[in-house]
């Protein structure tokens, strides 16, 4: 069994900022209204032209660059997101061609809010095998593409943005040392796009009854995740037999301060060794820890030896988290 670790992160925000006083203009709602209740002060949005493989296929290049891989080095690779480009071919299979990476297959996940974690997990198993050497795991969405603005509680959360990181054998015992993931489908209807799929396929009448927008149920999904967070933490840390005050940074899934802060305190992380880039980019579901983590990285606040946790939740309902040594 090998190790695995992390050789390479790259991200991409869309140049538009829309900030709160610009989506007073767009919604009924107000700065003060937004920032009190999650802590958000703008985001980015996609031009007309772009998509989630735009983002996706900048920020992987970023990530290979920093790891010195080369596309055609690359064995696999996994793309976490609910908004891929259209329902097939996958985001994963766009930027492998574009990328150049022959060699390697590809494929999306989705697991919403938890796609990247969920992404990067799975890939993991494959180099703990030895079956695969250097794997590409994207995290991206385009939220807006889907966005109700006719929703003031849900379309001021999100942002549009993709992360990408690169993945390599390591000692056994350093890099990923271990995860924890879960799921729970009697809570999938509180974060849905009703219409798009098999069950109800676009019409005319789906169009008219707005069913191909993004709907969630804020309170049930802010109790889920008050309670998801802490949970999988501990659950982690106590099996790993590691004290909350040794993780140097949580970079947690940027969906709400307040669900972030809750969250932190109840499993005993301190509030300076918390990452935190929500008040700038909102929320952008998969992409928000692979984002956070090069954000991270560029500004110093992880060094070799540390021990790190990225802890997503959201949409399935899902969650997971892994805890990493840095190397």
């Amino acid at each position: 069994m090998y190790g695995v670790k992390i050789t390479g992160t790259g991200r991409y925000l869309p140049e538009k900022e829309v900030s709160n006083f610009d989506m007073e203009k767009m919604v009924d709602t107000t700065d003060e209204w937004i920032r009190s209740r999650s802590g958000i002060e703008k985001r980015r949005f996609v031009a007309e032209d772009q998509a989630t493989s735009d983002m996706a296929f900048i920020a992987s290049k970023k990530a290979l660059e920093k790891a010195g891989v080369r596309p055609e080095e690359l064995d696999m690779i996994i793309v976490g997101t609910y908004t891929p480009d259209m329902p097939f071919p996958s985001v994963a299979c766009m930027i492998q061609g574009r990328l150049g990476a022959k060699n390697a297959w590809a494929y999306d996940l989705q697991a919403a809010c938890s796609g990247f974690v969920f992404s990067l997990i799975t890939a993991s198993q494959f180099i703990k095998a030895g079956s695969h050497k250097k794997i590409l795991v994207v995290g991206g969405d385009t939220s807006s593409s889907i966005l109700d603005f006719e929703d003031r509680t849900s379309c001021v959360l999100f942002g549009d943005g993709a992360g990408a990181v690169v993945i390599e054998p390591c000692e056994e015992g350093k890099g990923i040392i271990d995860y924890v993931a879960g799921a729970d489908g009697t809570g999938a209807e509180y974060i849905e796009m009703p219409a798009g799929g098999s069950r109800n396929p676009a019409s005319h009448e789906t169009v008219e009854k707005r069913m191909h927008y993004f709907k969630m149920n804020g309170k049930e999904v802010f109790k889920f995740s008050t309670r998801a967070l802490p949970a999988m933490i501990k659950e982690i840390l106590e099996r790993n037999s590691i004290a909350a005050d040794q993780i140097k940074l949580l970079i947690p899934h940027q969906a709400n301060i307040r669900i972030i802060q809750s969250g932190a305190k109840k499993a005993g992380i301190p509030k300076e060794n918390i990452f935190v880039n929500l008040d700038k980019y909102g929320n952008t579901v998969a992409g928000t820890i692979p984002i956070a983590l090069d954000e991270a990285l560029e500004q110093g606040r992880i060094k070799e030896g540390d021990l790190v946790l990225l802890s997503g939740f959201g949409g399935g309902l899902t969650w997971g988290t892994l805890l990493i040594r840095w190397q």
